[in-house]
């Protein structure tokens, strides 16, 4: 069986997350897109634009000086425009190591994200790190 038009939108975001490769992320989002971070640290709050969401995703790599990876799990696609994905990240930040499980819960209209909501298992570990 195929997999589902909207979980393969999602892993080819992951891909090019691992990547590096900015202008293919860039590809697969709306302009107005907003991710949404939870917790109380400078990596919180509410990226919204294109070109926010993207910087957001440098600073992850500029704050681990390039450690920061994830390991995608698991994709879930209810079909009607929402997906689900589940993940490792991992990363290290002055004397500060992290390996957290985290899931997002994406929006997706006309084939592009136009929303990212992030949970974590841990937001006080999650505000540690990047405090």
């Amino acid at each position: 069986m195929a997999e589902h038009p909207d979980c393969a939108l999602i892993r080819r975001g992951y891909e090019a997350f691992g990547n590096g490769d900015m202008d293919a992320m860039a590809a697969l989002m709306t302009a107005d897109v907003i991710h949404h971070v939870p917790g109380n640290n400078p990596m919180s709050g509410h990226h919204k634009g294109r070109d926010q969401v993207l910087d957001f995703y440098r600073r992850l790599g500029e704050e681990t000086k390039g450690t920061f990876q994830v390991h995608l799990e698991s994709v879930l696609a209810d079909g009607r425009g929402h997906v689900m994905s589940f993940h490792t990240a991992r990363g290290d930040r002055g004397d500060r190591g992290i390996e957290i499980r985290e899931g997002l819960f994406f929006t997706i209209v006309g084939h592009k994200i136009t929303d990212i909501d992030q949970c974590t298992a841990d937001i006080d570990e999650e505000d540690a790190f990047w405090s």
